[in-house]
C-alpha cells in the first residue's frame, strides 16, 4: 500500500511548526514533501495567486503551495486564531485556510487552534491523525515524540543564541517574524550580507517566550498578538547588550507596522527599519545596511 503523501509548504506556518509537522508525520510512517526554498519562480507563482493587499510572505506562501499541487495527496494548512484571549494571531493565520481552499483543487489536511474556546494543538493533531485512519495511541506517540524532539531542538537554538551575546563582534537584534528572518529570499540574504560586515546577529525568536511576551509590557501594555509581543519582549532582555537593532517586516504586514513604529518611539539604541516588498532588489538595502554598521561602530567607539 502506498504512503500517505504529505505536503508541507516552506513558508509561514513552516518556521513555526514544520519540524513539528515533519517529525509527526514520519512517526507514523507517511512520506512528507517539503517545497523547496524560496526563489524568484516560487516567489513570481504566489505573486500570480495573490492580490494587491497581501503582504508579501503571504504571496510567497502561495508560491509553495502552488508548487506543491499535485505532489501530495495533502497539503497542511492549520487554522490558527489564538492562543488565549490576550495571544492572538494575525488574521491571516486563521484566514489562510479559506484562501488556499478557494484558490486551489488540492486536497488540504487541517486542524483548529482556539486556546479561547478550548482547541488546542494536542486536540488539532488527533484530529488530523483520525483523518488519515490512525489510532488515537499512534496520534498520541507520534505527537509526544514529536514535540519532545521540536522542544530539545528549540532549547539548544535558544542557548546558542543567548551565548552570542557575549561575542566581540558588533551585535544587532534582528526583530522580525521567522517565515521573513529565515526565509532564503526574504531574510536570509540580508543575515548573510550583515555576516560579511562581521556583524553578530541575535535573533528575537530565539529566547524563552514565556519571558519575552510578559516582559514586552515595558514597551506597550495594550499588544495582544503573540508573536509581536515575544519579539518585542526580546529587546528589554537584550538592550544593555546589543549595539543595534534591526527591524524586519514585509510590506503590507498591518500588525508589524503599528507595533514597529509603536516600539521605535521608545527605544534609545540606533535602529533600522527594513521594509520587504516583492520589488526584487537588494542593493539600497545593502547601502542602508552598511552605514547602519557604521554609525553602530562610531556609537560604541564613543562610549568606550
Amino acid at each position: 500500500m502506498d504512503k500517505i503523501r504529505i505536503g508541507i509548504p516552506r513558508s509561514i506556518h513552516y518556521y513555526y511548526y514544520g519540524d513539528l509537522w515533519i517529525n509527526f508525520f514520519k512517526k507514523l510512517d507517511c512520506d512528507v514533501i517539503v517545497s523547496p526554498r524560496t526563489n524568484r519562480e516560487i516567489m513570481e507563482k504566489g505573486i500570480q495567486y495573490a492580490n494587491d493587499e497581501m503582504c508579501l510572505s503571504m504571496k510567497n506562501l502561495l508560491g509553495h503551495i502552488s508548487y506543491l499541487q499535485g505532489k501530495c495527496d495533502y497539503i497542511i494548512i492549520p487554522r490558527i486564531d489564538n492562543y488565549g484571549v490576550q495571544n492572538q494571531t494575525c488574521t491571516n493565520f486563521l484566514a489562510i485556510y479559506d484562501i488556499v481552499n478557494n484558490m486551489f483543487s488540492q486536497d488540504i489536511l487541517s486542524y483548529n487552534i482556539d486556546v479561547a474556546h478550548h482547541q488546542t494543538e494536542e486536540k488539532g493533531f488527533l484530529e488530523m491523525g483520525r483523518k488519515l485512519g490512525f489510532t488515537k495511541k499512534e496520534i498520541q506517540r507520534a505527537y509526544r515524540d514529536a514535540k519532545t524532539f521540536v522542544q530539545n531542538k528549540k532549547q539548544e537554538l535558544i542557548r546558542k543564541n543567548i551565548e552570542k551575546l557575549n561575542s566581540e563582534k558588533e551585535k544587532v537584534l534582528l526583530i522580525g517574524h521567522p517565515y521573513n528572518m529565515y526565509d532564503d529570499y526574504i531574510g536570509r540574504p540580508i543575515i548573510s550580507f550583515l555576516e560579511k560586515l562581521n556583524v553578530e546577529v541575535i535573533y528575537s525568536d530565539l529566547f524563552y517566550s514565556s519571558i519575552t511576551g510578559p516582559i514586552s509590557k515595558q514597551l506597550s501594555r495594550e499588544l495582544y498578538w503573540k508573536f509581536n509581543k515575544e519579539s518585542i519582549g526580546a529587546i528589554p532582555v537584550v538592550q544593555n547588550k546589543v549595539d543595534g537593532i534591526i527591524f524586519l517586516s514585509t510590506f503590507p504586514c498591518g500588525p508589524d507596522s503599528l507595533v514597529n513604529e509603536l516600539v521605535m518611539r521608545k527605544i534609545h539604541l540606533p535602529y533600522i527599519n527594513l521594509i520587504l516588498d516583492d520589488i526584487d532588489g537588494r542593493a539600497g538595502f545593502e547601502t542602508r545596511l552598511e552605514s547602519f554598521v557604521d554609525i553602530m561602530q562610531e556609537r560604541k567607539r564613543k562610549h568606550v
